[in-house]
């Protein structure tokens, strides 16, 4: 690409010419037909604005409060795994992004710099991501860690009793790299002449017996306010609101664990309503432009997190590639908001977007 990338999407054209095949797909697959995967993208665009005209809109607030703490706009980093992948400079180069972005960073549990790292590179508030490993003790080990170095919350990822079908990763026998964070703990070098080595390694540490009542487990273990990411239904928000978390995050991993399951912009809503306002609703999957930060915000998330495109922008142009992408995200959010009338981010509602459920009521 010639010029300068002028919207996120266009990120992941250079991302695929500066990666190697196995590390873009990686990144970039699904899980079997990659149905989910395509869908998170495209069910926004079946939501469709309701904008008011003749509203001052000369001033724009995008700040918002999670957790306490406020960043700049309501667009958070997800965890995702492996950054040196993508470029030499890993997590650090994200984390220096986010924080000059004045956003949250989600560290995940597969990091390929240490937690010390990423906490020591910059100032930053940061939260933590965490599977739960069958040797609790290693999780819990990394979670305290995560706790002595400043991080501000837990986010337990609960979708992954064992790793999604990724075709392309089994096609290319995908690599299992040594991750720092567990120097010491254990050995992630796996030895399998068949598919890929990553979720042999994967299948052979989650820990499938994970289950609500280890919600307890984890609280015995840290201080820090603990979010679930991977929450789908209003039936796992509400158990999630009673065995007392902080907060929610809608998401069905990328469209790389169980495929077939909505679009999570589409069940969204409903997960909004069953919890009530009682604690604080997260969005993740398939946001490219600040048009979809809008609609997960009018049908109720507090933030959402991007996942693929921070990497895309970490693989083009390193730290700065992951800045530009928040920032396009950013800037593209705050015209959204101005064509629709919205001066804060408070101000955006479910007025403001109708959804493929609201055009069928209209007609009955």
């Amino acid at each position: 690409m010639a010029t300068e990338p002028v919207n996120v999407s266009e990120f992941q054209e250079l991302a695929k010419q500066a990666l190697p095949k196995m590390f873009y797909d990686f990144y970039s697959g699904g899980a079997e037909d990659q149905y989910t995967l395509r869908e998170n993208i495209e069910a926004f665009s079946r939501i469709m604005f309701q904008p008011r005209v003749l509203v001052d809109v000369s001033c724009i607030n995008l700040s918002t409060t999670i957790l306490g703490y406020k960043i700049s706009s309501p667009i958070m980093v997800a965890p995702t795994g492996m950054h040196k992948l993508a470029h030499p400079e890993g997590e650090v180069a994200t984390a220096r992004a986010a924080a000059a972005c004045k956003t949250i960073m989600v560290l995940s549990f597969s990091s390929t710099c240490t937690v010390e790292e990423v906490a020591s590179s910059c100032n930053a508030i940061r939260f933590f991501q965490v599977y739960v490993h069958r040797r609790r003790d290693i999780s819990a080990v990394l979670v305290q860690r995560a706790e002595r170095c400043g991080y501000k919350a837990i986010v337990l990822t609960a979708d992954t009793p064992r790793l999604g079908r990724r075709e392309a990763d089994i096609k290319n026998k995908m690599i299992s790299p040594q991750l720092k964070n567990f120097e010491g703990l254990l050995s992630t070098e796996v030895v399998s002449e068949k598919g890929s080595k990553l979720a042999a390694f994967a299948n052979g540490a989650l820990d499938p017996s994970l289950s609500w009542k280890d919600i307890a487990w984890l609280k015995s273990i840290t201080n820090l306010p603990i979010l679930i990411k991977g929450v789908l239904t209003a039936e796992d928000a509400v158990k999630a609101v009673e065995v007392g978390v902080a907060g929610i995050i809608v998401s069905n991993h990328g469209g790389r664990q169980l495929d077939y399951v909505p679009a999570t912009i589409s069940v969204l809503e409903e997960v909004v309503q069953a919890v009530g306002g009682r604690i604080p609703v997260l969005f993740d999957g398939g946001i490219r432009r600040g048009t979809d930060v809008f609609k997960a915000l009018a049908l109720g998330a507090q933030a959402v997190l991007i996942g693929r495109p921070v990497i895309f922008g970490l693989a083009a142009k390193g730290e700065y590639g992951v800045r530009r992408v928040i920032e396009m995200l950013r800037d593209e959010l705050e015209l959204t908001m101005t064509l629709c009338g919205c001066r804060s981010v408070k101000e955006i509602t479910r007025s403001y977007v109708q959804t493929e459920r609201d055009s069928l009521r209209s007609l009955l």
